[in-house]
């Protein structure tokens, strides 16, 4: 019996290729990029050394200039969501990064396989595309996820704040110094643009709309309100936080709940390909008698249609709004 490894090392390219891409991110922008670091990557520049000014028109650039490039083709497919991870690339420089990656993708696959040129080449371009789409979608879960995480902590700190006497401005500030990456430098440029003179509830309208966030656009409303009509903004931010912790314990129990469906979900969608893949290790030559039969290719497509469509019901199944 002879084992066929390629499989496995296409694997193995792939991953790699998805390793490099967040490489070439933390050197070219450095530890404070990361989601995880303690300290927000809007108060690090200005350690640095950056007037407030610059680091607001670099922040602000960095928040919205994939959502203006979606004119660029294929483009459109990836710009909310690096919009919403907030991926400090140029749409230029991403899509300049998908290509290194699709050189090295081609390089590996050269050298690990031997597949005809136009197999290297096609897997090569969907694996340099994919990682980078893989990770940016990564990326705007994780980052969107500690944003809600986040945010009661956030409207509480403000609200303390209020209590204490500080105007609304200053709370903002206090968030925006005290708490980490990612709502940390968010505050930070409404923050600043409040002090420049752009209407806060404006400033947090915009941010949630570009987040696309239910309890971001809650805090919009809040401010607006109070700004229009009064009242006392602590209190009504006390009870926002109240109704943001309530909901975040929601969403934790349905996803406890439908975790077991999650997982079977993505079983019952992974197992067939995995299934083949270990077929063609061990026995290579496992279909060689049903390939040239006029059935297999309908029969592949049949199948294939199956599985996407398997992926798609999974999802509705287990996609329950809250």
């Amino acid at each position: 019996m002879v084992i066929s490894l390629e499989p496995i090392i296409y694997g193995l390219i792939f991953v790699g290729v998805l390793a490099l891409v967040q490489g070439i991110y933390l050197t070219v922008f450095g530890r404070s990029i990361s989601l995880n670091n303690r300290i927000n990557r809007r108060l690090e520049m200005l350690e640095k050394g950056a007037g407030r000014e610059q680091v607001l028109e670099q922040l602000r650039k960095e928040m919205s200039q994939h959502m203006k490039s979606r004119s660029i083709p294929l483009y459109s497919i990836l710009a909310d969501k690096a919009q919403k991870a907030n991926i400090a690339f140029t749409p230029q420089q991403l899509i300049m990064v998908m290509g290194v990656l699709t050189v090295v993708a081609y390089i590996g696959l050269t050298f690990g396989t031997s597949a005809s040129l136009p197999v290297r080449v096609g897997v090569s371009v969907i694996m340099g595309v994919g990682a980078v789409y893989v990770w940016v979608n990564n990326t705007a879960k994780k980052r969107l996820s500690l944003m809600e995480e986040q945010l009661p902590d956030a409207v509480e700190l403000m609200v303390r704040s209020l209590r204490v006497g500080h105007p609304f401005s200053s709370a903002l500030s206090i968030v925006a110094k005290e708490v980490a990456d990612p709502l940390g430098s968010e505050m930070g440029v409404i923050s600043d643009e409040a002090a420049y003179g752009r209407d806060v509830g404006e400033a947090l309208k915009a941010m949630a709309e570009r987040m696309d966030m239910q309890d971001l656009r809650f805090l919009a409303v809040a401010v607006t309100i109070q700004q229009q009509s009064g009242g006392n903004l602590a209190e009504i931010l006390h009870g926002l936080a109240q109704v943001i912790r309530a909901r975040f314990r929601l969403f934790r129990r349905v996803n406890a709940i439908t975790a077991e469906a999650k997982w079977s979900g993505m079983f019952l969608s992974v197992f067939p390909l995995g299934a083949l893949v270990m077929i063609n290790v061990i026995d290579p030559n496992y279909y060689d008698e049903v390939k040239e039969t006029a059935a297999f290719i309908p029969a592949c497509l049949v199948v294939a249609g199956f599985l996407v469509a398997n992926i798609f019901v999974m999802k509705s199944l287990v996609n329950i709004k809250v």
